[in-house]
């Protein structure tokens, strides 16, 4: 996952350095309710910009959040990179705006902005205080209209993605390996797609041209591939107004391609030793194959992910950490480089405690995942997952924007918007013998890579 500018935010490289558990926020107690029944007004304009509202006047602020269908795994062999440089370009600049302006003007009303590149969906978005809604609306459909593609503004973006992914990868602990080493897990001729890097090649970059760039705008950033979400205190009738003045005049374009991912499972264990020159300790990442984030599985994994990962009582935290010592301390993710609707990916990330061999470290996290698919887990580790998990629906709900991102969210990865009223449902379902199965499933060694990482050349 990438941010743009000055708030980047790499999912998994940033929790290589943090060394805590993953845990979800915590909010009230497991019976505190959660809002259902969300009611959400869903039109389609003419050109095919996909809108859709919830009113909600608790308070004075509105959230826009417009998604395009677009991301690292629409790119193509020889020209990827386009994506994240996309989510930089879109804040250089239109006829009606000057470069950097876009998010000055939102600040001096109040509000504040952000854009982020997933595999799956590149998303823009901002808070401002209701009475601005406005202004946020011209902004984005005015660079749909008029972005400034120009070759000073691409080479300028180009060396702005290289500087982030040096900061954020290339000069980061075990970010090489969590960022490029765990690729080896799709087939890159029936893959492609989430086979090469979020952030993309740069060589890719330095050669592309901007008659590529403004081929790729046009083909993705286009009203029909777009979904805007907008929660707060609105008025329907005259926000629809306002997308249609501003939104109904940019023209549809043909539907663009899409990527296919025939990835196969359980094609042999993979074992790979990476040198990291930035590393002080090693590390091991245990990573396994799982299906796309609306299989029926995924909430399973999820709460298996907690039971293993999250928080103080998660097992990787009692038992390698507190335990047995080995590990200083684990990140575990369920995608961590954002939902996909392509075979997933499932991660553990082990920090070895000083004097540990990453062997070691790695038995005892392996060990510690296939002891789920022959004993299971307990009811009170189920439980504790379940309510963690409610909790963090309650606190995912509590400000528009949060609640924006997750009716995005059920929109393009769970069938549509209404599974935000019942995707909760599904979680409450999950019962003990499902997460012995998914881990049975999908925990299996001919499943996994798993990477070795060892300080500097050693």
């Amino acid at each position: 996952m990438l941010g743009s500018r000055t708030r980047v935010l790499l999912g998994a490289a940033c929790a290589a350095t943090t060394l805590g558990a993953q845990a979800r926020p915590a909010v009230g107690g497991a019976d505190v309710p959660v809002r259902r029944g969300i009611a959400i007004d869903r039109s389609v304009l003419p050109n095919g910009l996909t809108l859709q509202l919830v009113e909600d006047h608790s308070s004075q602020v509105v959230a826009v959040s417009l998604w395009f269908d677009v991301g690292s795994r629409d790119e193509v062999k020889g020209k990827t990179g386009f994506a994240h440089l996309f989510e930089h370009m879109m804040f250089q600049g239109s006829t009606n705006v000057k470069k950097g302006e876009h998010s000055q003007l939102i600040e001096r009303a109040g509000g504040s902005d952000n854009a982020n590149t997933q595999y799956d969906i590149t998303r823009y978005y901002a808070v401002v205080p209701s009475n601005r809604i406005n202004l946020v609306l011209w902004l984005e459909a005015e660079r749909l209209r008029t972005l400034a593609v120009t070759p000073e503004n691409l080479k300028n973006q180009i060396e702005a993605v290289k500087e982030e992914r040096r900061l954020r990868v290339d000069n980061q602990p075990y970010g090489t390996a969590i960022w490029e080493s765990t690729l080896a897990m799709s087939d890159p001729n029936t893959c492609f797609g989430y086979a090469h890097s979020l952030i993309g090649s740069m060589d890719d970059l330095n050669a592309s041209s901007v008659d590529d760039v403004k081929a790729f705008f046009q083909r993705y950033y286009a009203p029909n591939n777009g979904t805007l979400t907008i929660v707060g205190d609105i008025n329907k009738a005259e926000v629809k107004w306002l997308v249609s003045e501003y939104f109904g005049a940019i023209p549809r374009q043909p539907a663009p391609p899409r990527m296919t991912c025939e990835q196969k499972f359980n094609t042999g264990a993979i074992e790979t030793k990476v040198n990291d020159d930035k590393a002080t300790l090693p590390a091991v990442i245990v990573q396994y194959r799982v299906p796309a984030t609306g299989h029926a599985d995924t909430p399973a994994l999820d709460l298996l992910t907690s039971i293993l990962g999250a928080g103080e009582s998660s097992r990787f935290n009692r038992i390698l950490a507190r335990e047995a010592k080995v590990a200083l301390g684990s990140q575990l993710f369920l995608n961590p480089f954002g939902p996909r609707r392509g075979p997933g990916q499932w991660l553990a990330l082990g920090i070895a405690n000083q004097g540990v061999t990453p062997e070691a470290l790695r038995d005892r996290m392996i060990l510690e995942i296939e002891k789920v698919a022959k004993d299971g887990v307990t009811p009170a580790e189920l439980e504790r997952a379940k309510n963690q998990y409610r909790a963090s629906k309650v606190n995912e709900r509590q400000t528009a924007f949060s609640l924006t991102e997750v009716i995005q969210h059920a929109t393009f990865y769970l069938g549509g918007p209404e599974s935000v009223n019942t995707d909760l449902d599904r979680y409450a379902a999950v019962t003990m013998d499902d997460i012995k199965r998914v881990a049975t499933a999908y925990f299996r060694r001919d499943n996994s890579q798993t990477i070795t990482i060892v300080p500097g050349g050693k």
